[in-house]
């Protein structure tokens, strides 16, 4: 295979539909159960060949002044891992173009490590075998494999270690974005405290919302979402306001909602197309979030969707 001058990849996001959460482990991760839905908002990772040892990175779009450009972010990470995998210098310019709120709970993060690795195995030829990019994908992080993976799956583990999921249908969703992130550790660490010393059961998903998914039924799902997420009362408690934006939602007719893994973005079912864009018009007038976008799920994972001659 010819290296390709340039390659693009397009990347979803993803809401947990559930997030079980058990109790803290000796390496500091906690065991999950998380149900996660890629949705159709998307990030786009290009590589391209550069002569320095190092990558480099570019990023616009919303949020993009929050991304840093060195070495700990997680696309640059992942170039160095498939590189040194291959014994190769990570010689790549990234450029990352932002949809997926940063710092929103919608694993924006990893779904560009996730792009930069199937951009940068295209780029530079390297033709990796799916099993040993999904592995790669570990060790950069938690929600990293899914990104690549897309559509639905539960993980375990950390949420890393996926059973994908079937979907009967098209599920439509809107999600309010708020000013500002929150810190993932901290929610994990606010949950333990609320939760105190009480032990805690092993996480599972919740059968009736696996069924739900399976058959496509929207008020099936809703029925099965409240208190899907763990981590959503140390989310409202590190960030009150929530509670506005989710009951601002249910007052403007979703079916359900849910904070989006550690928040703060919060997720609104509905009922379908329609009533996803007025409920995304009503929660960015109601004054509880900066905005809102409708959208709808699943979507495909990590894809190739140019590759500049």
């Amino acid at each position: 295979m010819q290296p390709a001058p340039a390659v693009t990849v397009r990347v979803p996001a993803k809401v947990n539909v559930q997030l079980a959460v058990g109790g803290p482990r000796p390496d500091g991760f906690h065991d999950l159960a998380n149900v996660f839905l890629a949705v159709g908002l998307y990030d786009h990772v290009t590589a391209r060949p550069a002569d320095t040892g190092a990558p480099e990175l570019t990023c616009e779009g919303p949020g993009s002044e929050d991304v840093p450009l060195d070495g700990t972010n997680l696309a640059a990470r992942a170039a160095v891992i498939l590189a040194e995998h291959h014994g190769l210098k990570p010689a790549v310019r990234l450029h990352i173009a932002k949809d997926i709120p940063v710092a929103g709970g919608m694993a924006g993060g990893s779904a560009d490590a996730a792009g930069a690795l199937l951009a940068c195995d295209a780029l530079w030829g390297t033709r990796t075998p799916r099993d040993v990019l999904l592995g790669l994908c570990a060790r950069l992080g938690s929600d990293v494999p899914f990104s690549l993976v897309g559509g639905a799956a539960l993980g375990r583990g950390r949420g890393e270690q996926l059973t994908e999921l079937p979907v009967g249908g098209t599920f439509h969703w809107v999600f309010a974005l708020a000013d500002g992130g929150l810190s993932t550790p901290a929610v994990y660490r606010e949950c333990d405290r609320l939760r105190g010393p009480a032990p805690v059961p092993e996480p599972e998903p919740h059968p009736a919302l696996l069924a739900a998914l399976a058959a496509g039924d929207p008020h099936a799902l809703a029925a099965a979402l409240p208190h899907a997420n763990d981590l959503q009362p140390a989310a409202l408690s590190l960030r009150p306001p929530l509670a506005d934006t989710l009951d601002a939602g249910l007052r403007g007719g979703a079916l359900a909602g849910l904070v989006s893994g550690s928040g703060p973005t919060v997720a609104f079912l509905t009922a379908d197309a329609g009533a996803a864009r007025t409920l995304a018009g009503t929660l960015a007038a109601s004054g509880t979030c900066r905005t809102a976008r409708a959208t709808t799920a699943p979507a495909p994972g990590a894809t190739t969707i140019v590759s500049h001659a």
